[in-house]
C-alpha cells in the first residue's frame, strides 16, 4: 500500500506527509488498500465462528429481568480476535502502515487495544430492540447481545463523537486505526468523518452540530470557538485503512445492506519521549486536550438518557 495520502473529501493523492495530513484533516486514508486476500480470508475465518442475525440477541424479557449497560464490550479473555492473532500481520506488520504510525507515533507505538466491529444490519435487529434505541445517539448493542458473544462490539449508528470519549483525564496520545474486511458501499454504514473538527479539542458528547449543506457542518465548541467542517463518507473496497486523531468526529449511520458491515478497530498510543508527529498536530489544535467529563448521553446506570442523533440527518 503506498504512504501517499487522499485528501478525505476527494479521495485524490495529495503528496502530503502523514503528519501534515493528520494537522490539516484530522485523519488520513491510504492511497491503496492491505493485503485483500489477507483481509477476505480472516473474514472467512469470523463468519465461520459467528452468524451475525437475529440469534446474537437476547430476548426483551431476558434483557428486562437483568438489564446491563456497562462492561458488555469486548476486553481480554473475551475478545474475537485473540483466537486470530497469527491472521493480523497484514495489518501489524504491513511496512507502509508501520512507517506512517511510527512517524506520528514512533517507531516504539503500541497496541492499545483492537477488536471486531459489526455494524448490524437492520434485518437482524429484532423489532422490540428498534423500538426501543431509535433515535439513540449511541446504539452500541452490546447490553442487548447474549453474554457468549460479547466479544465483538456490536452498532445500529452511532452519533458524531470523538474517539476520546473512553478516556476521561487522557491527553490525546494515540491514534484510531481502521480496516475494513469487505468492500463497503453507502448501504453498508460506512463512517461517516469530519474532516478538520480535531482543531476545536475534545469536547464533551453530544458535539454541537449544525447542517449547513449535504457536505458541510458548523461546530461549535464550550468555549466559544466555532469551525466550519466538512463531511465526508468513507466507502472503500476491501482493505480500505484510515487513521484519525482522537478527536476527530466520526459516527456511522444504521447498516441497510442484506448483510453486516464487519471491521477491524485499533487504537494505538506512544511511547516515546522524543518528540514525534503527534506532537506537531496536537500543537496545531485550538481546544483543550484532555476532559474530565467526556460524555453526558448516559444515567448512572449507563442507559441512555438523551434521544437525539445528528448523524441520522447526514446525507451520503
Amino acid at each position: 500500500m503506498s504512504s501517499a495520502a487522499r485528501n478525505v473529501s476527494t479521495g485524490v493523492s495529495t503528496g502530503r506527509s502523514v503528519t501534515d495530513t493528520l494537522i490539516c484533516d484530522g485523519a488520513y486514508l491510504f492511497e491503496a488498500s492491505l493485503d485483500v486476500a489477507a483481509a477476505s480470508a480472516l473474514l472467512q475465518k469470523i463468519r465461520a465462528v459467528r452468524a451475525f442475525d437475529q440469534t446474537l440477541f437476547l430476548d426483551e424479557a431476558a434483557f428486562d429481568r437483568d438489564p446491563q449497560y456497562r462492561g458488555v464490550n469486548p476486553r481480554p479473555g473475551r475478545n474475537l480476535l485473540e483466537r486470530f492473532d497469527a491472521d493480523l500481520a497484514f495489518v501489524e506488520r504491513d511496512r507502509e502502515l508501520v512507517d506512517a504510525l511510527g512517524e506520528v507515533l514512533g517507531p516504539d507505538y503500541v497496541i492499545m487495544d483492537r477488536k471486531v466491529v459489526c455494524g448490524v444490519p437492520a434485518r437482524s435487529v429484532p423489532d422490540w430492540l428498534k423500538a426501543r434505541i431509535d433515535g439513540a445517539p449511541v446504539n452500541n448493542l452490546g447490553p442487548y447481545v447474549k453474554p457468549d458473544y460479547r466479544d465483538v462490539t456490536y452498532f445500529y449508528g452511532i452519533d458524531f463523537h470523538q474517539d476520546i470519549i473512553d478516556f476521561k483525564d487522557r491527553d490525546a496520545d494515540f491514534l484510531t486505526l481502521y480496516v475494513y474486511l469487505h468492500p463497503v458501499g453507502r448501504s453498508d454504514a460506512p463512517l461517516f468523518l469530519l474532516k478538520g473538527s480535531h482543531v476545536l479539542g475534545a469536547t464533551s458528547f453530544p458535539h454541537a452540530l449544525a447542517r449547513k449543506d449535504a457536505e458541510t457542518w458548523r461546530y461549535d465548541s464550550p468555549d466559544g470557538q466555532s469551525a466550519e467542517v466538512r463531511q465526508t463518507v468513507l466507502t472503500g473496497q476491501t482493505g480500505f485503512a484510515a487513521i484519525w486523531h482522537p478527536f476527530t468526529l466520526h459516527g456511522t449511520q444504521p447498516d441497510t445492506a442484506d448483510h453486516e458491515r464487519i471491521s477491524l478497530r485499533y487504537l494505538i498510543g506512544r511511547r516515546s519521549a522524543s518528540a514525534v508527529g503527534l506532537d506537531l498536530v496536537n500543537a496545531a489544535i485550538r481546544g483543550p486536550l484532555r476532559l474530565d467529563t467526556t460524555r453526558v448521553d448516559l444515567a448512572a446506570d449507563g442507559s441512555p438518557q438523551i434521544m437525539s442523533n445528528t448523524v441520522r440527518a447526514a446525507e451520503g
